[in-house]
């Protein structure tokens, strides 16, 4: 029985790692071969990626894999969305790509709705207003004459980019271009409206391409430097959330799922998108799945929380491990003090604790003093705000949501998981914690002919993952706090 090597790119914003998936017959492995930094570069007041490192990064893992007698038999690459580079006439990278987190598209959303209404960009594109992007940062790089976009003759999203300097060969991957607020749902084409809207031409975005799509092969001369050969690149869902939903390992439709990790994306897997008043109001995005589906789904701030509390401890010198926090979650009061953990107050407040304090403080609830009691009320509260947002979903369902399936990071904390259930009154679904390289191992598996669709995938996923399930216990009392909850957040 042969043994397939997929090579599995899975790039974020603070870390990229190579991660090598072995599968043979039903048997899939998975290594980490190497992992290396990312990082925001600030040079004269603009926020840029460095993608020329990013380029070194994945060179070296292919030194390391030829190194090892690893052949593989493709590579798939999967980043965070919106950002993108400028490709000139020549096929010249014209600079380094402007980073989502570059201040310059503050305020840009209201400017451009003078052109077009917000209703209007929400109903052709589905996806959620966000300062960053992309259709406002073509915006704001238009206003201020930004010399790599006057000179582009096309733009390439990150994972083409990469895949791009790779082989060569240029492709619009569906699920990365769908979170740019430019490419339409249903015709999955690009909006020349909002395009022209903004100043620039349709003709910089080719036509989208759907996951599976063979990229091409490395470079003649990227394949003798690193010893590797000729090796395909294929495009996965080279958006990481899409990479994620692709591995989870659901046996039919009637499933929610949650990402999580510092920030949670709650959503169901749909075959069109939904863009409706509610999905509006709510903000609710619409972006590519595998399969041409829809993601259809939230953003909720996740452990972030508790990341920026566990700063402030450690910086006491109270460094505490994540089996400790558990335990001290466990051993608090439940049910004494709850946040709204998507309160802008909480986005990037000086002191995390305080700002807890001073919400809880407002609406005359108990103030958390121990340690304990600040891990027990954000652990209750994301708990109960993933229910707010999956009732919320519920409602705008096309089926019956039975179970939630939470993957990601997030999946491997057991207290969460046991209180989400409680909260929802639904079985929680844990794993896998490393889904995104998973799904983007998957896809390749799929370029290859060794499986059909989706469902095919996630069938072989659950041949070798063994998900934990989380049954919920204790309803009755945890309504009762939920209504507390409720109650509280009302009067915010």
């Amino acid at each position: 029985m042969k043994k397939y090597n997929f090579l599995a790119f899975d790039i974020g914003a603070t870390s990229g790692r190579a991660v090598l998936g072995t599968l043979e017959g039903d048997k899939f492995e998975m290594q980490e071969i190497h992992r290396y930094p990312n990082a925001i570069m600030e040079l004269h007041g603009k926020y840029y990626w460095n993608i020329y490192r990013l380029y070194e990064a994945l060179k070296e893992s292919l030194v390391i894999c030829a190194r090892q007698n690893i052949q593989p038999d493709s590579i798939g690459i999967d980043t965070w969305g919106v950002d993108f580079g400028c490709i000139g006439k020549d096929g010249s990278l014209l600079g380094l790509p402007r980073a989502y987190r570059d201040p310059y598209t503050e305020g840009a959303p209201d400017e451009y709705f003078k052109r077009v209404s917000r209703a209007e960009v929400y109903n052709r594109t589905g996806i959620q207003i966000m300062n960053f992007n992309s259709l406002f940062q073509l915006f704001r790089m238009k206003e201020e004459e930004f010399a790599p976009l006057e000179a582009a003759e096309e733009i390439l999203f990150i994972p083409d980019l990469l895949s791009y300097l790779l082989t060569g060969k240029k492709v619009c991957e569906y699920t990365d271009a769908s979170t740019s607020q430019l490419l339409n749902p249903v015709t999955k084409e690009f909006e020349k409206r909002l395009l022209e809207a903004a100043g620039v031409p349709a003709s910089l975005l080719r036509p989208v391409v759907m996951p599976g799509t063979r990229v091409g092969e490395l470079t003649d001369a990227l394949a003798k430097e690193t010893g590797i050969g000729k090796i395909p690149v294929v495009a996965v869902a080279g958006h990481d959330t899409a990479s994620a939903v692709a591995a989870v390992p659901a046996q039919d439709r009637e499933f929610a799922y949650l990402s999580s990790g510092t920030w949670s994306l709650m959503g169901i897997e749909t075959e069109e998108p939904i863009i409706t008043e509610e999905s509006f109001i709510h903000n609710f995005t619409n972006e590519g799945g595998i399969d041409g589906t829809t993601r259809f789904l939230k953003n909720i701030t996740g452990m972030w929380l508790l990341e920026q509390c566990r700063k402030e401890w450690a910086k006491a010198g109270r460094d505490y491990s994540y089996p400790a926090i558990v335990k001290m979650a466990e051993r608090a009061t439940p049910f004494r003090s709850f946040v709204n953990p998507d309160d802008p107050r909480f986005a990037n407040p000086p002191s995390m604790l305080e700002a807890i304090a001073d919400y809880c403080r407002e609406t005359g609830q108990s103030v958390p003093v121990e340690d304990d009691d600040f891990i027990r009320c954000i652990f209750e509260s994301l708990a109960f705000r993933y229910k707010e947002v999956l009732g919320i979903l519920s409602n705008m369902a096309p089926f019956p949501i039975k179970r939630l399936h939470v993957i990601g990071g997030g999946s491997m904390n057991k207290l969460l998981n046991q209180f989400t259930a409680n909260a929802i009154n639904l079985p929680v679904v844990a794993g896998p914690s490393e889904a995104t390289a998973i799904g983007n191992c998957m896809v390749q598996a799929r370029a290859a002919g060794l499986v059909s669709d989706r469902w095919e995938m996630r069938r072989l996923i659950n041949t070798f993952l063994s998900p934990e399930v989380f049954s919920p216990t204790g309803s009755d009392e945890w309504e009762a706090a939920y209504k507390k909850y409720q109650s509280i957040n009302i009067k915010k």
